[in-house]
């Protein structure tokens, strides 16, 4: 049944969607990434990536309620690295969500609009949960972009599309209470992601040479490009 991606629209990419109900499933959605430990694969390319940088830029596509951003910014912090940060959403709904979960005095810029629209240039490009969200020539487009304009390196942080996560999300969204379209789009999200095959053929068609595809336990499944 997950041979190929799931051809599926998301209930949360719906542009109908009342902005309250948008809320509160992105932010259930940050509390599943803190659960799910999301941002280990991130932080660890970016460990790599800007090794012996005291400063970096970075923009993420897609950044939701903000979390992978405000995870990066405490890591730069941690690491004692200056950081601006900028992220880029189509929704609008995004922006107040992010600002509001975010502390005024962090070094992110939360923008909406097209991720080509951003001004650059950038160290690293990243996203995260945003590759399985866009159709095929989307997402080679988006990697040509990233090859193109990441000065230090590029990052997709996804889903690995495997029967134990499949069959085993619906029973850990009903437990932890999680918003309905959470449950239903987690589902529909593991079924329209990848599998290391897929990454092969879609980097092959993309012209994109020297990416690494790595798993991150639990089910995830990455893409990067360090120069």
């Amino acid at each position: 049944m997950l041979a190929e991606r799931r051809q599926t629209e998301e209930l949360m990419d719906d542009p109908a969607l009342p902005v309250e109900t948008y809320n509160a499933l992105i932010s259930d959605l940050a509390r599943v990434n803190r659960l799910t430990l999301a941002y280990r694969p991130t932080l660890a390319f970016l460990d790599q990536a800007l090794a012996g940088r005291d400063s970096f830029s970075l923009l993420d596509v897609g950044y939701g309620q903000g979390d992978m951003l405000r995870a990066i910014a405490t890591w730069a912090e941690h690491q004692g690295k200056q950081a601006h940060l900028v992220g880029v959403d189509l929704n609008p709904s995004s922006l107040p969500a992010a600002r509001k979960a975010t502390s005024a005095s962090a070094p992110i810029t939360y923008v909406t609009g097209d991720y080509r629209e951003v001004e650059g240039p950038f160290d690293v490009i990243a996203s995260s949960l945003v590759a399985h969200h866009m159709t095929s020539a989307q997402l080679s487009d988006f990697l040509r972009f990233m090859d193109a304009n990441a000065q230090r390196g590029w990052f997709v942080n996804d889903l690995h599309r495997h029967t134990l996560s499949y069959l085993g999300w619906p029973v850990l969204a009903h437990v932890m209470g999680w918003h309905p379209i959470v449950r239903s789009d987690g589902h529909t999200s593991i079924a329209r992601s990848f599998r290391p095959g897929d990454w092969a053929t879609i980097l092959e068609e993309a012209g994109i040479a020297g990416a690494q595809v790595a798993r991150w336990f639990p089910f995830r499944l990455c893409v990067g490009k360090i120069r």
